[in-house]
């Protein structure tokens, strides 16, 4: 492990340094798929244009389990200073995806240096367009035959609120759906000096954003987890003129499967209600995004297993549920699973700003932790039942 320090380091930044968003990762999976074929006893392939596959038939018998690492960038416009800071304008590694793909080079590098040790087989996905909908999971598992005779399936993600090389798993439900919706309200314009003769529909929209929190603390039961956020609202040109209309975007979290089914016909409610209280119209579009991350809870178990023996108790936390989400449930509807946390975030290396942040960044010591997770898992999970 120790002679493989620097490279992880190597491949991190140089991934850093060169972001692309998803479905466009040109560069990048050339980029993965060189460091692969410098590696020996490795079928290499491309399942899509912009992702790589990496298979490795071990010594022994064994199952076959997938390993994921996701590869895109995000559209940000990247504040960090330090040499290996993106050079592509506009786009950045803000999510850690950069250091989830070293991790997995490294897992690679050690599987290939001895594969007489390995039991089954181990398939390394280095997975494209985790942050655009409706993801690139779900288009591997969709239209290709990645998770034929997929056993099991296990992924990490580095959580810059957790201390560096500390790993938290949890069985269950993990991660939420991540739903959107997009709102337009019809009112009438007018003259900001005669409210009366317009429908304002930022008074009307004002009053949507506020009823829709009702959904969540009277509408649902007070244990079933719902957030509703709108996070986009434009409407207007100037100071003294009403517009016609106001546009709104928003998301929709949930775990539940059949609240997560209601949530539409419980927002057009509201939207509808408040609307024809004021003579507004509306046009709302709803789109379900991710499935909700719910972890098997044996192998979440195992998982722990690993951790504890890996990196100790002490480095070792029971994982929260999170209202964020991940397309990895996608490989869960097809094999039994589970996703883990490592930490990444260290007061030294400034590595605690949140996720998506232009500051974002992490411990490097945090790739190490991930590489010894996962080919520990890869060595366990694949033992033969």
């Amino acid at each position: 492990m120790e002679t493989l320090r620097d490279q992880l380091v190597a491949w991190r930044r140089h991934l850093h340094m060169n972001p692309e968003v998803g479905f466009h990762e040109h560069e990048t999976s050339a980029y993965i798929e060189a460091e692969l074929r410098k590696m020996p006893g490795l079928s290499v392939t491309r399942p899509t244009e912009t992702s790589v596959l990496a298979v490795l038939k071990g010594g022994q018998p064994g199952r076959t389990l997938l390993l994921r690492a996701d590869i895109d960038a995000l559209p940000i416009t990247e504040e960090n200073t330090f040499e290996f800071a993106s050079k592509n304008p506009g786009v950045m590694h803000a999510c850690g995806h950069d250091g989830h793909t070293a991790i997995l080079l490294g897992v690679a590098k050690l599987l290939s240096d001895h594969p007489g040790d390995v039991p089954g087989e181990v398939r390394m996905i280095f997975q494209h367009a985790e942050e655009i909908g409706p993801g690139g999971a779900e288009e591997l598992v969709m239209q290709t035959g990645l998770m034929d005779g997929v056993d099991l399936v296990t992924g990490l993600h580095l959580n810059s609120q957790l201390p560096a090389g500390m790993v938290a798993v949890k069985p269950g439900p993990f991660m939420a759906a991540p739903d959107m919706l997009e709102l337009t309200i019809q009112g009438r314009g007018g003259h900001g000096a005669h409210p009366e003769e317009a429908i304002d529909p930022i008074a009307v929209g004002a009053q949507v954003v506020t009823n829709l929190q009702h959904i969540v603390s009277r509408g649902v039961a007070a244990l079933d987890p719902l957030v509703i956020s709108i996070t986009s609202f434009h409407s207007g040109t100037t100071h003294n003129v009403i517009p016609d209309r106001a546009e709104m975007m928003g998301t929709v979290r949930t775990f539940d499967a059949g609240l997560r089914q209601r949530a539409p016909q419980l927002i057009e409610r509201v939207v509808k209600g408040v609307c024809d209280a004021h003579g507004a119209t509306y046009e709302l579009k709803y789109e379900f995004g991710y499935r909700a991350l719910i972890n098997t809870d044996w192998v979440a178990q195992q998982l722990k297993d690993i951790a504890l023996e890996t990196v100790g108790p002490e480095h070792f936390r029971d994982a929260s549920p999170t209202m964020g989400g991940e397309d990895f449930s996608a490989y869960l509807q097809k094999a039994p699973g589970a996703y883990f946390n490592v930490g990444s975030g260290s007061d030294e290396h400034d590595s605690r700003w949140p996720h998506h942040h232009p500051r974002f960044t992490i411990d490097e010591a945090s790739l190490e932790t991930g590489v010894r997770m996962l080919h520990a898992a890869a060595l366990r999970l694949s033992l033969p039942e």
